[in-house]
């Protein structure tokens, strides 16, 4: 039985969360309250919300049409605290990417070399095989600077965009995104790109045994740190969420099985509501994001919550309400106007001012956007920054407390890595207390976990290389 809260008791809890907006002026005050009212989700909506979310974890993990892929990662259990050895991880998800030698004893990390890479614009727009080729270079670079390079090294492969796995070690990709767009590489396995470019190089005796996504990564990191991690979770410039399931739950499973009773599943939440089915929640700001954002009508979740697209919203709202005359005096500057241009950072800047009851972040980023602006123009834009960031946190919250739900454990740490998380003052308050009202039967913690991205890598090569001599794989 579905243990939940009645809607009315969401509404009175997320109310509690907003500050009430006092103005001078008491018609402009009830004019933005009424013109931000879309973004207060009712409680009605967040249990329809979360009903969706779990509607469509089921139809993905059954190989049923729906908006999350559910990807199986093909990492049948975490660590066991006695992987020891040298690993190289590969750490692609930017403009720059890292290389990592890590050292790890019983599970540990003991040593750790890293270099950055930059990709160049020629690079992230070419060809595939330059691009792989140039990571290969990197990568005999590397492993000469740090001396490794007579040894014969197992390698983990971050590779932080949408993917379709068919094994451990087989990842291809689905579609570029952020600001890749090398040709002849959609549709094919990266894996098998890398080792070919790295076979070409020559003088590189690296074999790669294991590919992941950040989320995965995040999760493995945490579990070194918290052996109850069990959900990896990244709130940053984007988002998404993986988490253990029961083996024979999976429907999907290409590479051969061995028994396993639990693996890693890749939710691929950012297009979650895709097609229309978050439209119920769905305000005009939304829509003009999805509309200047470079993939229209997709990875609409994502556009909800996430750091890329969380000041636009507060951005566009503030240029709604100076065309309304409600603040600025109805007068805009040239960079409030410019699209993208204010950053999600800016929005957990002015939510420190709302915690602290202070002015001064908020006035600093006025001034930065050349806006004339008084006491109450203050006001309104730390209510809009609030406004915006507690629906995120619902949002996040209500599709959290479904995972946890599903997975039924007495208790679970779910490991968190990203700028919004890390950044925002109340983000960690919000989910805490959002999850625990909509899975009251569900104990929880929610711990930052930095660099999974990268050390998770090594992990995750360590686990493989245990499994393939646990089945005798090699």
């Amino acid at each position: 039985m579905r243990i939940r809260p009645e809607p009315s008791v969401i509404d009175i809890v997320v109310e509690e969360q907003h500050a009430p907006l006092v103005l001078s002026n008491p018609k402009t005050e009830e004019k933005v309250k009424e013109l931000l009212q879309c973004f207060r989700l009712t409680g009605e909506n967040v249990l329809k919300v979360s009903d969706i979310f779990a509607d469509e974890m089921e139809n993905g993990i059954n190989d049923r049409p729906s908006t999350l892929l559910m990807e199986n990662t093909y990492i049948p259990e975490l660590l066991q605290g006695t992987e020891t050895g040298d690993y190289l991880a590969l750490d692609l998800g930017g403009t720059n990417f890292r290389i990592l030698l890590v050292g790890l004893q019983k599970g540990r990390t003991v040593r750790e070399e890293v270099t950055q890479y930059h990709i160049s614009d020629e690079l992230r727009l070419g060809s595939g095989e330059d691009l792989f080729d140039y990571l290969a270079d990197c990568l005999y670079d590397f492993v000469h600077k740090h001396g490794v390079a007579n040894r014969k090294l197992r390698m983990g492969f971050t590779f932080s965009f949408p993917m379709h796995q068919r094994a451990l070690d087989v990842g291809v990709l689905i579609k570029w995104t952020k600001s890749f767009a090398s040709t002849g590489v959609e549709g094919n396995d990266v894996v098998d790109m890398l080792r070919n470019a790295i076979h070409k190089k020559g003088g590189l005796d690296v074999e790669i045994i294991a590919i992941l996504n950040d989320t995965t990564g995040t999760l493995l990191q945490g579990c070194v740190l918290d052996s109850n991690a069990a959900v990896g979770l990244i709130l940053g410039t984007g988002s998404n969420a993986c988490y253990m399931e029961r083996a024979e739950r999976v429907s999907h499973w290409e590479a051969e099985r061995h028994g396993e009773k639990e693996v890693i599943i890749d939710i691929e939440w950012g297009a979650f509501g895709d097609g229309g089915l978050l439209n119920f929640i769905r305000t005009d700001f939304d829509k003009q994001v999805d509309t200047n954002s470079l993939f229209a009508s997709s990875f609409t979740f994502e556009k909800y919550i996430s750091g890329k697209y969380l000041g636009e919203l507060v951005r566009l709202i503030l240029v709604n309400l100076a065309n309304h005359r409600l603040i600025f005096g109805g007068i805009m500057s040239k960079k409030i106007q410019q699209i993208d241009s204010f950053l999600t950072k800016y929005v957990s800047q002015i939510e420190e001012d709302n915690v602290n009851n202070t002015l001064c972040n908020t006035e600093e980023i006025l001034k930065l956007f050349d806006l004339d602006y008084n006491e109450d123009d203050i006001q309104v834009v730390k209510y809009v920054s609030e406004v915006v960031s507690i629906r995120a946190a619902m949002l996040v919250s209500s599709c959290l407390s479904e995972v946890l739900k599903r997975m039924k454990r007495p208790f679970v740490t779910v490991a968190v890595d990203g700028s919004l998380f890390k950044h925002h003052p109340r983000f960690k308050l919000w989910m805490e207390k959002f999850v625990k009202l909509l899975a009251p039967q569900h104990p929880f913690k929610l711990m930052l976990v930095e660099d999974g991205s990268g050390k998770g890598a090594a992990l995750a090569t360590a686990i493989a290389e245990r499994l393939r001599k646990t089945y005798l794989i090699y």
